[in-house]
């Protein structure tokens, strides 16, 4: 089983794909001149679910958000769960 994160600025998301298949995203809005992101929608595909894999899409993009300067609001529950869980991504909260 192999597993691929990307980032796809087109659709302004971030994805997980395992052997190929799309199985999650992060959806987010950018505000680039400030530099934010608010992250509102992450989504696991049914068969995916309880493997982790929103947590590895969450993390890949609050990674990758700091990396470009980032910071972020976290609408989406989940996004706001895991930085309250992972307090090492507490500084990118805008």
């Amino acid at each position: 089983m192999t597993t691929r994160l990307e980032h796809n600025a087109v659709d302004t998301r971030f994805e997980i794909y395992i052997d190929d298949t799309l199985a999650g995203y992060a959806d987010y809005a950018e505000a680039e001149d400030t530099k934010v992101r608010d992250f509102h929608h992450t989504m696991t595909f049914p068969e995916f679910r309880g493997r982790g894999v929103a947590a590895q899409v969450v993390e890949y993009a609050l990674n990758q958000s700091r990396g470009a300067g980032f910071t972020v609001i976290p609408t989406c529950w989940y996004v706001e769960k895991y930085i309250a869980e992972h307090r090492e991504y507490a500084d990118l909260v805008a």
